[in-house]
C-alpha cells in the first residue's frame, strides 16, 4: 500500500507536515518529544550524578544498569501486553508516562543510594508507553502514511538529541555550580519529571473519548 513518490516528503521536514495533518496526530508527536527528551536525561547526567551525589564507582553503575535492564525486560516482555489488552492503549500511555515522572522524581529526591535503587522498577514501568503510543498514532493515519508516520517519528526523536543532552547537562552543572545554593543537586531529574507530567496532560487531552 505505498504511496506515489513526491519529492516534497522525501526529506526530514517534509515528514513532518504529516503530524499536522490532524490536531490529535500533532499532540501525540508533542508527548512522543517530550518523553524522548525526557529519556536523554539518562544518558547525559545518570553516572555524573549517581558519582558525584551517591559516591558510584564503575561497578556500581554496571549493577544498576543490569537491574534496569531485567525490569524493561520483565515489563516489556509480558507485561505490557497484559496491561494493554485489559486496561486498553489510553490507559497504558498515561500510566506509563505517570510512572516515569514518578520514576524520575524518585531520581532527583532520593537522599540515599537505597532509594534511588528503589526507583528503578517504577522508573521501569514508563515502558507501557512505547506500544500504546505507536498504536494510537498508526491508526490517525492511512495503510499508505505508516512509513511516512515513522519517518515523522524519527526525525522528532532526532530533535531531542541535539537538544536533551546540553539541557539536562547544563542543569547538572548549575546545581553542582554556582547555582547549588537554591537548585537542588537532582535538578537534572526533576527537570525530566516535569516534562513528563506535561506529556501527561497534554497525553490527556488528546485522547479523550470523542
Amino acid at each position: 500500500r505505498r504511496a506515489a513518490f513526491s519529492w516534497r516528503r522525501a526529506n526530514p521536514l517534509g515528514s513532518l507536515r504529516l503530524l499536522r495533518s490532524q490536531p490529535q496526530l500533532l499532540e501525540l508527536a508533542t508527548v512522543h518529544f517530550l518523553f524522548y527528551l525526557a529519556h536523554h536525561v539518562l544518558s547525559s547526567v545518570f553516572v555524573l550524578y549517581t558519582g558525584y551525589r551517591y559516591g558510584w564507582t564503575v561497578t556500581d553503575v554496571g549493577w544498576a544498569l543490569a537491574a534496569v535492564g531485567v525490569s524493561v525486560a520483565a515489563i516489556q516482555g509480558g507485561l505490557v501486553s497484559i496491561v494493554v489488552g485489559r486496561f486498553g492503549e489510553r490507559t497504558s500511555l498515561l500510566a506509563g508516562l505517570t510512572f516515569g515522572a514518578i520514576g524520575f522524581l524518585v531520581y532527583g529526591l532520593a537522599p540515599s543510594s537505597r532509594w534511588f535503587v528503589l526507583g528503578i522498577p517504577v522508573m521501569s514501568l514508563w515502558g507501557l508507553y512505547g506500544p500504546a503510543a505507536q498504536g494510537l498514532m498508526t491508526r490517525r493515519v492511512t495503510p499508505s502514511e505508516q512509513g511516512r508516520l515513522q519517518g515523522a517519528l524519527g526525525s522528532v526523536v532526532g530533535v531531542t538529541g541535539i537538544l536533551g543532552p546540553g539541557l539536562f547537562s547544563l542543569t547538572f552543572s548549575a546545581s553542582i555550580g554556582r547555582f547549588r545554593a537554591w537548585l537542588p543537586t537532582g535538578s537534572a531529574f526533576a527537570l525530566a519529571s516535569l516534562l513528563l507530567a506535561l506529556a501527561v496532560f497534554i497525553a490527556w487531552h488528546a485522547t479523550k473519548p470523542g
